[in-house]
């Protein structure tokens, strides 16, 4: 699931190749073999190492699979609280344990040099690969192949291809073998092979960064990316907290920042522990409206937004990190009855034709179906907490 977020590429490294561009550079659809030999003659022009340029498009197949996953992502669709219970188990909580005692040494070093405890290491280990026991069967040039030459997101994935050439003369990937998700990310924690080629780091000392068999070589690697991404040393980045019922639900939602003194004058309270202080930057967060459970965010929220774009998937990961770091099992509360996905389409096309961007019709409640959503509530004197429930389906 690491996709959606591109990081300015600045070099390839130590290959001192020219820089990948940011925007797609060859023409997408059309002959797919015709397209592998534009790749090819791209490569090459940007000083790309012939053998690798051929290895990476002779192993290079189209695979209608991989778009029919990027179609159907219908993990997106389940709530907050469907999918953090199905994603956060003892088991899972358990190894988490395991895995920082197994690699303190290791966890203490990304700690040190880039400030990100091992706890939010560990989620994303956790929610990615299941510790990476389940690191994806797509052959990884032939996915980022299949997503570059498609018209939906070239700008993303054909950077991507030309860093998989990279990596292959580097001597790490090998394009015929080498497996991982249907988005073409790598490893333990999947990345994709620009944060590799960018960001790999070798932790184990033996002189390369292989991160679907070396646990060191993957939690370095994405301590460094979740640094780079924005974060910042010694702070928290989610809290469970108490809100009273009389408070302006309006004023809720990662686009809402106030600092934490307003909040606690608002009357919001840590469930456990205290707040930050005062001048901090929060947010309210409720994932499933002012009956569901609360948190507020604090500006290392941030990071899980760049690392990937689906709300639930952002909300969940950020929870179980504060989970595997000790705090107690959320309070669920007794959220409003939500939407089906058809019931959600329906509202989004109401919405759409209302004259508000909800980002496309596709069942999903992200953060422009949400204000769109917090504005319809306000003009129609529901309590304003973003959440879609049937009854306000009903109005329309």
């Amino acid at each position: 699931m690491r996709i959606f977020t591109r990081i300015v590429a600045t070099s390839f490294l130590t290959l001192g190749l020219a820089a990948p561009v940011l925007a797609q550079s060859i023409q997408c659809g059309g002959s797919f073999s015709t397209f592998m030999r534009n790749v090819a003659a791209e490569a090459a022009s940007r000083g790309l190492p012939d053998n690798a340029i051929r290895a990476v498009v002779n192993a290079a197949q189209q695979n209608d699979r991989v778009l029919r996953f990027d179609r159907s992502q219908g993990v997106f669709r389940q709530t907050f609280l469907e999918f953090s219970q199905r994603s956060i188990s003892s088991s899972r909580l358990r190894i988490g344990a395991e895995k920082t005692q197994q690699y303190r040494s290791v966890f203490d070093r990304a700690q040190r040099d880039y400030g990100v405890p091992p706890e939010v290491i560990l989620a994303f280990w956790a929610l990615e690969t299941d510790y990476g026991v389940v690191q994806g069967d797509f052959n990884t040039v032939s996915a980022l192949a299949t997503l570059a030459h498609d018209c939906r997101r070239p700008d993303l994935f054909q950077p991507e291809l030309f860093a998989a050439i990279a990596l292959t003369a580097q001597g790490d990937l090998n394009p015929a073998s080498m497996t991982g998700a249907w988005a073409g990310e790598i490893g333990m924690v999947q990345m994709l092979p620009l944060d590799i080629l960018e960001r790999g780091m070798d932790g184990d000392g033996d002189g390369r960064v292989t991160l679907k068999t070396s646990a060191p070589d993957a939690i370095l690697t994405a301590a460094r990316l979740v640094a780079d991404l924005g974060w910042y040393a010694n702070e928290p980045w989610l809290q469970e907290v108490t809100v009273p019922s009389d408070f302006p639900w309006e004023q809720a939602g990662l686009d809402r920042p106030m600092t934490v003194r307003q909040l606690r004058q608002l009357g919001v309270r840590a469930r456990e522990g205290s707040l930050q202080s005062g001048n901090a930057q929060a947010t309210l967060l409720l994932p499933q409206g002012r009956n569901g459970p609360k948190f507020i965010t604090y500006r290392n929220y941030d990071v899980y937004r760049e690392w990937n774009h689906s709300f639930v998937y952002q909300a969940t990961v950020s929870y179980m990190a504060t989970r595997i770091g000790g705090a107690a099992r959320y309070d669920a509360g007794n959220p409003d009855e939500g939407l089906s996905g058809d019931q959600m389409e329906r509202l989004q096309r109401i919405l759409q034709n209302r004259g508000y961007d909800v980002g496309g019709i596709d069942g999903v409640l992200g953060a422009r179906t949400r204000a769109a959503v917090r504005n319809e509530q306000l003009r129609l004197g529901m309590p304003a907490d973003a959440w879609p429930t049937p009854g306000l389906l009903a109005r329309y």
